[in-house]
């Protein structure tokens, strides 16, 4: 008896799980087609099929729903900056081998970026998504962030908390910058030129590196 009530909840837990990557799949088609205001819990309990209530049951609120959309891709993203640096010990050099993972992401995964990075929506509660706040494992952010306190820890940088995220979120915005211009003034635009982008981004790299070393190097 208790084995078969195992399996009913077995059961059970997969028909919520699929229900969960099913709504998600409805919510990124329709932010897709018009943006996270197109997002509301009746207009996906309505494309996936449910009753809103099925909605509620599984995410709180819109916000959750957006931000529950986004998980799996920010999980790859930090498996790609965290990949790219896994063989090398230098600190400056790891910080330019992320950097250079971040951007190919990004262009190589220009739907889901423009989700994460250039979508205005509500934001959800830290504990409401998969992706762990502050997780190096599974935060983008945080693992950036721990790229420069390597740095700080090898008297590189300066070391207090308030300059260490001064230069993580430096770095991040040039990385974004690139990115997001890149995708939404595409080679097809014709009002901005392209430099070849292997040179582009070594030298976004360098002179940014370059800036944050000596804008921020520790006390003599």
């Amino acid at each position: 008896m208790d084995k078969k009530l195992t399996n009913i909840q077995e059961r059970k837990l997969r028909e919520a799980q699929a229900r969960r990557e099913h709504i998600i799949d409805v919510v990124k088609d329709l932010i897709k087609k018009g943006g996270a205001r197109a997002v509301s819990i009746r207009k996906v309990a309505e494309a996936a099929g449910f009753s809103t209530t099925v909605v509620y049951a599984l995410f709180r609120d819109k916000a959750t729903l957006i931000a529950q959309a986004m998980d799996k891709d920010l999980l790859e993203l930090v498996r790609a900056m965290r990949t790219a640096c896994a063989n090398s010990m230098d600190p400056w050099e790891r910080i330019s081998l992320v950097g250079r993972a971040y951007i190919e992401y990004g262009f190589q995964h220009p739907d889901e970026y423009s989700l994460i990075f250039m979508e205005l929506r509500p934001h959800a509660e830290v504990d409401a998504v998969e992706v762990e706040h502050g997780n190096i494992e599974q935060d983008p952010y945080a693992y950036a962030l721990h790229l420069f306190g390597e740095l700080a820890q090898a008297g590189q940088v300066r070391q207090d908390e308030p300059a260490l995220h001064t230069m993580t979120q430096i770095f991040w915005q040039s990385l974004h910058g690139l990115v997001s211009l890149r995708i939404v003034m595409d080679a097809g635009d014709p009002w901005t030129p392209h430099p070849e982008m292997n040179t582009h981004i070594d030298d976004l790299l360098a002179v940014v590196t370059a800036g944050i070393r000596l804008r921020f190097a520790p006390p003599s």
